[in-house]
C-alpha cells in the first residue's frame, strides 16, 4: 500500500481503547456519512465507557490530527491520516460476495478481446463498487502481431487489419498521400508479415523506424512504402499505452462531500485531462499488491477529497496494466480493496487465456 509517514510518537500514544474508539468512528462516518458523536462512539463501541470518558478520548484523537471537527458539528470525521491508520493497522477486509465473483467471471469473459476485457473491467469494477472504475490500456509488449493485411479505400486511404496474438483483430483506417493498388497492398502486405510477424508490436515499431533511417537511400520501392505503411498502421498503438478507460464517474455524484460544484469541475477536468491519473496510477504499476492513495497521498490537490485503490495486472508474470477504483476518502475500503485485487488477478487470467 502507498504509505505516508505518520509521527510514531503518535501511534504509540494510541492504547488499545483508542484505536478502538478511532475504528468505530471510521467505520461510522463511512456509513453514514455523517460526523459521529461521543454519544454514538459510547453506545456502539462495546468498551462500556461513558460519553465523558469517551470525549476525551476523541480530543486526544483529534489532537493527535486523526479526526477532526466540521464547522457546522460536535461529532468528527476521520482526517486522510485517520484513513491511513485504519486502513494500514484496524481494517479487516471482507472477501468479495459470491454474486460479485460470478459477475467478474461473467464480465471478464476472455473472448471479449483485449479492448472489451478493458471496458468490461472498469464497467463491473464500477458496479460493483458504486465508485469511478479505471483501467489502463494493456502495454503494447504484449501485443505480438500475427498478420496483417491492407484493402484500398477511397480517398487515397487504406484500412489495415492487424491480427494480434491469437484472436485480437484491430482496424485501423491510414490516410495516405498517394493511391495504392490491391496489388501493391498485397506485396506490402507479404513482405510485412515476412519480416515482421510473430515479434510484439513495440519491437516492430522500433525497428521499422530503425530500418527507414537505415535504408533510406538503398531502399527499393516496395520496401520503403512497406515499412512507411507498417509504421502508419502501428503509429495508433503507441497512443494506447499510455491510455486508460473510466466508467462510473456519475457515481462520485452521490456523495456529499464531492457535490461542491468547483471541487467537481475541478475533478471531471483532471479526469479529462487524464495525465494526473495515469500518473497516479504508475505509481501501482511496480506494486506486488494494492496501493491505496488517500487525500493528499496522491500529490495532487484535487485528490485531497478522494482516494485511490489500484492494483497491478499481469500476463505471464509481466505486468501490462493497472485498474483500480476512485473515489471518496469515505468509501468502504474493507469491500473495495478484496475487489480491486481479484479484479486484477481476474484480467490478468483472462488476457493470459488469449495470449
Amino acid at each position: 500500500m502507498a504509505h505516508k509517514k505518520r509521527n510514531p510518537s503518535n501511534d504509540n500514544a494510541l492504547n488499545d481503547r483508542s484505536l478502538r474508539i478511532l475504528k468505530v468512528l471510521v467505520e461510522e462516518y463511512i456509513s453514514c456519512g455523517q460526523p459521529v458523536g461521543s454519544s454514538v462512539l459510547s453506545r456502539t463501541s462495546g468498551l462500556q465507557l461513558s460519553s465523558a470518558t469517551v470525549r476525551n478520548i476523541v480530543a486526544d484523537l483529534e489532537n493527535m490530527g486523526f479526526v477532526r471537527s466540521p464547522h457546522t458539528s460536535a461529532g468528527r470525521v476521520p482526517t486522510a491520516q485517520g484513513y491511513r491508520l485504519f486502513v494500514d493497522t484496524l481494517l479487516q477486509q471482507r472477501p468479495p460476495v459470491a454474486a460479485d465473483l460470478k459477475r467478474l467471471r461473467v464480465h471478464l469473459d476472455p473472448d471479449l478481446g483485449a479492448g472489451g476485457l478493458v471496458e468490461s473491467a472498469s464497467d463491473v469494477l464500477s458496479g460493483i463498487t458504486r465508485l469511478a472504475g479505471v483501467v489502463t490500456l494493456p502495454r503494447g509488449s504484449q501485443a505480438a502481431l500475427r498478420q496483417v493485411e491492407f484493402l484500398p479505400l477511397s480517398g487515397q486511404r487504406v484500412l489495415a487489419i492487424l491480427v494480434m496474438n491469437q484472436r485480437d483483430v484491430q482496424n485501423r483506417i491510414i490516410q495516405l498521400d498517394r493511391e495504392y493498388t490491391q496489388s501493391e497492398l498485397e506485396q506490402i502486405a507479404n513482405y510485412l508479415n515476412e519480416h515482421y510477424a510473430g515479434r510484439d508490436l513495440r519491437t516492430i515499431r522500433h525497428e521499422l523506424l530503425r530500418d527507414l533511417e537505415a535504408m533510406r537511400i538503398d531502399m527499393d520501392r516496395l520496401m520503403r512504402s512497406a515499412i512507411e505503411l507498417g509504421g502508419k498502421a502501428l503509429a495508433d498503438d503507441e497512443q494506447s499505452e499510455s491510455g486508460y478507460v473510466m466508467a462510473g464517474q456519475g457515481n462520485l455524484l452521490d456523495y456529499e462531500e464531492l457535490a461542491d460544484l468547483d471541487r467537481l469541475r475541478a475533478l471531471f477536468s483532471a479526469f479529462a485531462e487524464r495525465s494526473k491519473i495515469l500518473h497516479l496510477l504508475d505509481k501501482s504499476a511496480h506494486a506486488e499488491d494494492v496501493q491505496i492513495f488517500i487525500g493528499h497521498e496522491s500529490g495532487y490537490d484535487i485528490f485531497d477529497y478522494l482516494s485511490v485503490v489500484a492494483a497491478p495486472y499481469a500476463v505471464n508474470g509481466e505486468v501490462i496494466g493497472v485498474l483500480g477504483v476512485i473515489g471518496p476518502t469515505r468509501m468502504p475500503y474493507d469491500r473495495v480493496i478484496p475487489v480491486v485485487d481479484v479484479t486484477a488477478r481476474m484480467l490478468g487470467e483472462a488476457l493470459d487465456a488469449r495470449a
